[in-house]
């Protein structure tokens, strides 16, 4: 029988209410786990009273930045920010019967780990859960200074990692009772979030608690060789009296980023995962960790045609090299080309080989969907449309500029199509090729 009409699930966590929203049920802002600033996360007690879960969860406090305006427009409308942030939210199918179980995806947002949310209404999986009948489980934690920076002796760092881990343990012990099935979990990322995922695969207490991975335009050109940045950020932060306001604590965020544009590419995201810091493994290890994960792990990994042309669209740092005369055009082409090489396409071919010859299986794709008007091309960010999201909450935004979302959503179902089959299974044709969408081989 479908769901009835209390919409009440009764799990390990205690009785946790949720609400039908048309085709699908969701179950909002469920606390995973909770922090004190710059501690580990503590996993949240079970309920003793019904949990209320029809508030989406709120975004960790952050520093806006003006220029993802320019291609998203507010894609924070009407969301709250609290520290206390490390909160879930679930959408499974409306008509799911009670003995089915369905697989899982757990979404992790990017940001650069400085910005977003997992309930940022450009992330709405009402579509990806309606038509592929999955359970979809998107995570908010903590980023910036209050997830991502620290050092031996001070703040712990990889605290927002230790969030994620955390959200997955509390996902193997409750999915069930949403109708998930928590030996058929897939962990889906984009940016940021992607190379979060990348590292969860190593992190330490992670076995088990996932079976494949997808892998959207991970900077993993990034990861490495921080430590010289790492220190200098660590010295421009300081130290934070413990009645200092979170307004304190990005003011200082703001600061720690101004202080590292020295260090080049890797000052295009300066926070993000701390080799040799708990729960992670040393630099010279991280090698031989992927590789001994790789045959328990099935991959999925890619990344956009033109990634960079993202940042020479928004950054005004590039925007003038388009406008200069004669050669302004072919230089940002060439830019975008090399750049996107360094940072996203060729890591990921490296990644993906090294998961194949280490006895894993590997997928990788390379998206090519170009939105009819836009500026922004094949770049970064361009795919997140054809997996989630809905005609209002993209139909505005500058990224898409005025292309219709009927085609936006043609494009989107055979996507949405392959990455769900993959989740399933982890099987995909050994070669796809969607014209003007995407292709895709196995390694």
């Amino acid at each position: 029988m479908p769901y009835n009409s209390s919409l009440e699930f009764h799990t390990p966590a205690g009785t946790i209410i949720g609400w039908r929203d048309g085709a699908v049920v969701r179950a909002s802002g469920i606390r995973y786990a909770r922090a004190s600033r710059f501690q580990p996360p503590v996993a949240e007690p079970v309920a003793a009273t019904p949990v209320l879960a029809t508030s989406p969860a709120p975004a960790c406090p952050q520093v806006a930045d003006p220029r993802l305006a320019l291609a998203f427009g507010d894609f924070h409308t009407d969301a709250t920010f609290d520290e206390d942030c490390l909160r879930l939210s679930l959408t499974l199918p409306a008509d799911r019967q009670p003995e089915e179980l369905l697989p899982v995806i757990v979404w992790v947002h990017g940001g650069s780990y400085v910005t977003g949310a997992g309930d940022v209404p450009l992330y709405d999986p009402v579509a990806l859960v309606s038509e592929q009948r999955v359970v979809f489980v998107a995570v908010t934690y903590r980023l910036g200074l209050l997830g991502f920076l620290g050092s031996a002796g001070g703040t712990p760092p990889n605290l927002g990692l230790l969030d994620l881990r955390e959200a997955l343990g509390w996902v193997q012990r409750n999915i069930a009772a949403f109708g998930g099935n928590p030996s058929l979990v897939t962990l889906l990322g984009h940016s940021s979030g992607a190379d979060a995922i990348a590292h969860l695969m190593v992190a330490h207490g992670t076995a088990g608690l996932f079976r494949r991975v997808i892998l959207h335009s991970a900077p993993l050109g990034l990861a490495r060789n921080r430590q010289a940045m790492t220190r200098a950020m660590t010295a421009a932060a300081g130290t934070f009296e413990p009645t200092a306001t979170v307004e304190e604590v990005l003011a200082r965020e703001d600061v720690v980023t101004k202080a590292v544009r020295r260090f080049g590419l890797k000052s295009g995201m300066p926070f993000g995962t701390q080799y040799g810091a708990y729960p992670l493994p040393a630099e010279p290890d991280i090698e031989q960790a992927w590789k001994a994960v790789a045959p328990t792990i099935d991959m999925l990994i890619g990344a956009t045609a033109e990634e960079t042309r993202f940042f020479a669209v928004i950054d005004p740092k590039f925007r003038w090299l388009g406008r200069m005369p004669f050669v302004g055009a072919q230089l940002a082409r060439l830019l975008v080309r090399v750049s996107s090489n360094l940072i996203y396409l060729g890591p990921a071919k490296v990644f993906a080989r090294r998961h194949a010859r280490a006895g894993g299986r590997a997928y990788q794709f390379l998206v090519l969907f170009q939105p009819a008007g836009a500026t922004f091309g094949a770049a970064h960010t361009v795919d997140l449309p054809l997996l989630l999201g809905t005609p209002a909450s993209w139909g505005a935004t500058p990224l898409l500029n005025s292309a219709k979302w009927e085609e936006i959503d043609q494009a989107g179902r055979q996507v949405r199509q392959l990455w769900m089959d993959f989740a399933r299974t982890g099987l995909l044709p050994a070669r796809v090729n969607v014209p003007g969408v995407l292709r895709l081989n196995q390694v």
